[in-house]
């Protein structure tokens, strides 16, 4: 099986770089749907959910409220707030937590780089800046009616739960096809 494999790696080397950067993408989101919610869990009980994080206003939104890339109202999520600092630290630290550990797979196990470590770890976090910049901006179009949604059908703890992996997952794809590409160039071999 291992021969077969590698004979496959060597006639299709892209397809297994792909195929492989796949599969740990998939692990690394795994881990934060579990991370994610435990930590939101244990800042819940914490002052920060009643401290608002809205930051970098690049609009406005359909009903004339100010558009931010970082929209965390102060308030519990399940009362209608927007989860405040809390929750914006719970996914900042799960999504550093997770890009470190992809970092080091992708690069060793994946794309194999041999190039300067240091260098690979600068362009990989102004990488990683700029996609969660972009993809918190989109995640203003769509969390907000998920939200909704899965706590007024599901109740409002499965339904916030629930609400919780499907912005994950959708953040998790958007950062899946945009850095593939950018990883292809950060992480050459010599």
């Amino acid at each position: 099986m291992i021969e077969t494999w590698n004979k496959f790696k060597q006639k299709h080397p892209n397809l297994v770089q792909f195929l492989v950067f796949f599969l740990i993408s998939n692990g690394v989101t795994v881990l934060q749907m579990v991370v994610m919610p435990l930590i939101k869990y244990i800042f819940g009980f914490t002052t920060l959910v009643n401290t608002a994080f809205q930051v970098i206003p690049i609009g406005a939104n359909v009903d004339g409220s100010i558009y931010y890339v970082f929209d965390y109202a102060a308030g519990a999520l399940g009362a209608g707030g927007g989860g405040g600092l809390a929750y914006f630290l719970a996914v900042e630290i799960t999504l550093l937590l997770a890009q470190i550990i992809n970092f080091f797979l992708q690069r060793n196990v994946t794309f194999q780089s041999n190039t300067s470590v240091y260098k690979a770890a600068f362009w990989y976090l102004i990488a990683w800046i700029l996609i969660s910049v972009g993809a918190s901006a989109l995640q203003g179009l769509y969390k907000a009616p998920i939200y909704t949604l899965l706590m007024s059908k599901l109740g409002a703890s499965f339904g916030m739960t629930l609400a919780d992996i499907v912005t994950m997952l959708i953040n998790s794809v958007i950062s899946f096809w945009v850095f593939f590409p950018i990883m292809k160039l950060i992480f050459k071999q010599k």
